[in-house]
């Protein structure tokens, strides 16, 4: 298994006790930087030929991935989802709270807990001389946000909802976002899963 370090307290639960015989978690934001995402898993992915039967790439599209698998020497299962969002909430139930509202900021218990501060660490990255130029947090902030209206905490299972729900409450009350929360799914991880076992046992 390789996948995207925001699936990583989803797919614990989903692999535990499971005969997986090599798992990695790269590094999340590389969806920022499509040709590196890209190049990255080719390189991750191919690097297991050889010693891996299947491999269950645990991304979405994420701007860049379609396509990949002919690119991959390793028989290797794809979720079928535009980025993690889609996968945990089913491409279709994603679509239906995007026609609810279109500025929605969707909260994964991982973004959750990444909060205000993993979007003040990116104005420091590209920014680094910020407070030289006059430049603002919140003013920066609420320019990032601009046409956000909604903060949506989807519980994918993990626990400690109570906890995930309360500090999506709070990134919602410092953007000034309508806060709602839902029920996620693991299925679509499930899935993969099995396709996977399935497409090894092949080999």
């Amino acid at each position: 298994m390789v996948a995207c370090e925001c699936f990583e307290y989803e797919l614990e639960m989903v692999l535990e006790g499971g005969d997986i015989a090599y798992k990695e978690y790269l590094e999340f934001g590389l969806h920022s930087y499509p040709q590196e995402l890209r190049s990255e898993i080719i390189r991750t992915v191919n690097g297991l030929k050889g010693k891996v039967d299947a491999v269950f790439l645990v991304y979405g599209i994420c701007n860049s991935l379609e396509g990949i698998v002919k690119e991959l020497e390793v028989p290797t299962v794809t979720i079928a989802a535009d980025d993690c969002i889609g996968a945990l909430l089913t491409p279709e139930e994603y679509a239906r709270e995007r026609r609810k509202c279109a500025g929605t900021m969707f909260h994964t218990p991982f973004m959750t807990r990444m909060g205000r501060d993993y979007f003040v660490k990116e104005l420091v990255s590209k920014m680094p001389n910020y407070e030289e130029l006059g430049v603002d947090v919140d003013w920066f902030l609420g320019i990032m946000f601009d046409g956000y209206s909604r903060c949506l905490f989807i519980d994918t299972g993990i626990g400690e909802r109570e906890r995930y729900e309360s500090m999506s409450k709070e990134f919602a009350r410092q953007l000034d976002l309508r806060y709602e929360s839902r029920d996620g799914t693991l299925e679509m991880l499930w899935d993969g899963l099995r396709q996977t076992k399935a497409l090894a046992s092949r080999q």
